[in-house]
């Protein structure tokens, strides 16, 4: 997409950031150029610190699933656990689990079914995402370090167990800049009913500047950006409020001028020069009115409504999940770089996540029906607007679930391997990478297993970015979101 704008006798064709990076070889004369030409208005955005390579993709869906889906329910597929349902079950070692100990063999509570031309066998409950499995490439064989769920959330969403570390959408945000000045970089949509483990640590930018970390936005609250907008019956109006902010700004500059080395303030600075123009764009984005029917039903955003504090239910997880993905979808086509999407919400009773001990059944039908609708919605979307070749998603859950029972219903967590999955920007779909062994217990390759640094380095590769060179200094060590691991898997790219 290019611009032009008249000069005095001649024609002046503006760049995006990605086409001027690429041409100056992505190097710091590059971005010191970019960023001069931004300042004059010849470069749209914030710069990029630059590309290290072509880039195939230009933004990331994440979606996230917290509580640990049981991956032998969902995706990968384990005769032996059909044939021996109910025997005991005996890998040849002692088995220690989180809260349980090992019950039988259990299958999946419902039938598998192969899907496109690649013949992927999914899940009854996942079934609507057969219609675009030939864009997918699945990975069977992710392991974790900790099957504890906030440490183990920390890990697939920052790179660490520990808290303090900028969350993937944050260091990409740190990394290639904004494509629209009056939008978030990093937009984060969680489950309407509540937080995953750890809260918003989880879009947190850590130690990068603070203007980094995501930005919530809950679609079906009636204040879905919070304080956007002075509260009705308030004593603020319009101009008033631009008034107080334009003498703030000018307090705040003038206390940040002695203490340049903390970014909080600086960020903060930001965070209101960008709501004042958020008020104009977001609820233009958050307005599903000028969607046509047929896109409202593929999204299933009309669907059902019920209590959030109810039991879930099908139709109330479509909504929730369907609607966040439609929100997604015109955030992206909008300029955000990074969105992600909560499934599953904290511990609360009745349960509101994926983390089923007690009942698998019951669980997991309502959320995976959802998030398959809603996933396969947001594929099939972007791929006829001809934005899917530019958009890596994401699919991951903090950690799997064991083959055998918990109870007589339920499963107890496995660290030791589950699934992740992603579509669009530079992926082969269609293919499946690193299978688990024959009960979905542990890779089948122990010595090669996929650690989430690994989809972690995919993604920044697809994005133009060598993993190993994004780095932040902090306490006298180069930071990087993939600590001091990580491999491309060039076996899922395209």
């Amino acid at each position: 997409m290019t611009r032009s704008a008249r000069c005095p006798g001649r024609q002046l064709r503006l760049m995006t950031r990605r086409e001027m990076l690429w041409e100056l070889g992505g190097g710091l004369g590059g971005v010191a150029l970019a960023a001069m030409l931004a300042e004059e208005g010849l470069l749209a955005a914030t710069a990029p610190r630059g590309l290290h390579h072509r880039p195939k993709a230009k933004r990331v869906v994440q979606l996230f699933m917290s509580g640990g889906a049981s991956q032998c329910d969902l995706f990968d597929y384990k005769p032996r656990l059909i044939r021996d349902h109910g025997k005991p079950w005996d890998v040849g070692q002692k088995v220690e689990l989180f809260q349980s100990t090992p019950g039988h063999t259990m299958a999946a509570p419902w039938p598998w079914r192969q899907h496109g031309q690649c013949g992927k066998w999914l899940n009854e409950c996942v079934a609507p995402l057969g219609q675009v499995v030939d864009h997918i490439a699945f990975i069977h064989n992710m392991v974790s370090k900790s099957n504890v769920h906030g440490p183990a959330t920390f890990l697939q969403a920052t790179g660490f167990v520990l808290p303090g570390f900028p969350a993937m959408g944050a260091w990409i945000s740190y990394a290639l800049g904004s494509e629209n000045q009056n939008l978030p970089t990093f937009v984060v949509l969680p489950d309407p009913r509540g937080f995953a483990p750890n809260g918003p640590k989880n879009w947190g930018a850590g130690f990068l500047p603070a203007r980094h970390q995501g930005t919530m936005i809950r679609p079906h609250f009636d204040e879905p950006i919070a304080d956007l907008f002075p509260p009705q019956g308030s004593f603020a109006t319009r101009g008033g409020d631009q008034a107080a902010l334009q003498a703030l700004e000018k307090l705040n500059r003038m206390h940040l001028e002695s203490r340049q080395e903390d970014s909080r303030l600086e960020a903060r600075i930001r965070s209101y020069e960008l709501a004042a123009k958020m008020q104009l764009a977001a609820p233009e984005v958050l307005d599903i009115s000028d969607e046509p029917q047929h896109v409202l039903d593929l999204y299933g955003v009309e669907a059902p409504n019920t209590p959030w504090d109810g039991p879930m239910n099908e139709g109330q997880e479509t909504r929730y999940f369907g609607l966040n993905c439609l929100i997604a979808r015109r955030l992206l086509e909008r300029g955000v770089r990074f969105v992600q999407i909560w499934s599953g919400a904290d511990n609360g009773f009745p349960r509101r996540n994926w983390d089923s001990h007690e009942d698998i059944r019951r669980d997991h039908w309502p959320l995976a029906r959802a998030m398959a609708r809603g996933a396969a919605a947001l594929i099939l979307d972007l791929h006829r607007r001809g934005l899917l070749e530019e958009t890596i998603i994401l699919w991951t859950t903090e950690f799997g679930r064991m083959p055998c029972s918990q109870g007589s219903k339920g499963r107890d967590h496995n660290p030791s391997v589950f699934t992740n999955w992603l579509a669009g920007g530079g992926i082969r779909g269609g293919v499946t990478y690193g299978p688990s062994d024959e009960w979905s217990f542990k890779p089948a390759d122990p010595q090669r297993p996929t650690w989430g640094y690994d989809v972690h380095a995919t993604v920044l590769h697809l994005l133009g970015i060598d993993h190993t060179r994004l780095t932040f200094r902090h306490n006298g060590i180069d930071r990087r979101l993939t600590d001091v691991h990580g491999h491309v898997i060039h076996e899922i790219l395209a």
